[in-house]
């Protein structure tokens, strides 16, 4: 895992925020953090070791990322996150939490 960077720490800070059963994009994670990119944040939360609720931050289209889409579905599902299919409803399920991190 090695020693998180600064910016993983705000990575893992905004992800333990997020509730049950609610989400964020990656890219909405980066923007909150002041406009990084969301392959940044994709990397912190892989560096995470998943000390984080890692499966509560999905794709902007609302897909899982491929590697681990079954147990992010699963563990979604288990939260009670508005899912159609395969894909969070992310109307429903975007978390409106605060916008600063």
């Amino acid at each position: 895992m090695g020693v998180p960077s600064d910016f993983d720490e705000l990575v893992y800070d905004v992800v333990e925020r997020i509730p049950p059963g609610q989400v964020l994009s990656y890219g909405d994670i980066a923007e909150l953090l002041g406009g990084y990119g969301p392959r940044r944040v994709a990397q912190a939360l892989s560096r995470s070791g998943g000390a984080v609720p890692w499966h509560r931050v999905i794709r902007a289209d609302g897909t899982p990322a491929p590697v681990v889409a079954m147990e992010q579905l699963a563990r979604l599902r288990a939260e009670g996150t508005p899912l159609h299919g395969d894909r969070v409803d992310l109307r429903r399920a975007r978390w409106a939490g605060s916008s600063s991190p």
